[in-house]
């Protein structure tokens, strides 16, 4: 994990302090969303899949370009970077109003990664009694995530310095993510239908 950890912790706040005295602070800023970028774009390349899951990332991506490369202050980029997981998670809950939530195709695209049956083996899952509506309290629960997520963030670009954002507002937001899955986890461990999905989605 530590290429991972580098790309994602480390080198946004080094890039950002190597440049920000010389270039200033919004071609810094700027600067610094690189290596985060170049990974995500790194781990696509690897899996060489396009399903869900990649759809979402590529998403996740073209936004954060976009929104980094719009200009303006280096605060209000920072709130525009933020701005892209809670755009994530309204399209979680718009989601929901689907015959089958957003979650449901990210899991299936990763079943279809880890297993041997892939997407065909998932689909029977849907059926099974419990499955749909825990998948529907998996979304609202993420997608609400997502969204306090956002608010947090941006709060932070405001009130800190953008070195120390840079360096700690990553570590908060997987921490935030830490939490939801952990209790993606044990709620599934505790529900209906949620065992069968586990076992369905153990790597073979």
């Amino acid at each position: 994990m530590a290429p991972e950890l580098g790309a994602n912790f480390l080198a946004p706040w080094a890039v950002y302090q190597g440049l920000h005295d010389q270039y200033g602070d919004v071609i810094a800023l700027i600067t610094s969303a690189l290596p985060p970028l170049l990974w995500s774009l790194y781990e696509l390349a690897k899996t060489r899949r396009v399903d869900a899951l990649s759809v979402l990332i590529i998403a996740s991506i073209l936004f954060t370009v976009g929104a980094t490369f719009m200009g303006g202050s280096a605060r209000l980029i920072q709130i525009r970077e933020a701005l892209v997981t809670g755009l994530v998670g309204v399209m979680f809950l718009a989601s929901m109003a689907l015959k089958r939530p957003m979650i449901f195709y990210l899991a299936r695209a990763t079943m279809a990664r880890n297993t041997a049956q892939g997407a065909a083996q998932f689909e029977a899952l849907w059926a099974r009694e419990g499955v749909p509506q825990l998948f529907r309290l998996l979304t609202l629960v993420w997608g609400a995530g997502l969204v306090v997520q956002t608010a947090i963030m941006c709060w932070l670009a405001i009130i800190w310095p953008i070195s120390r954002y840079l360096l700690i507002a990553p570590v908060i937001g997987y921490g935030i993510i830490g939490v939801l899955m952990a209790w993606s986890l044990w709620h599934m461990a505790n529900r209906r239908g949620g065992a069968v999905l586990l076992g369905a989605t153990r790597p073979e």
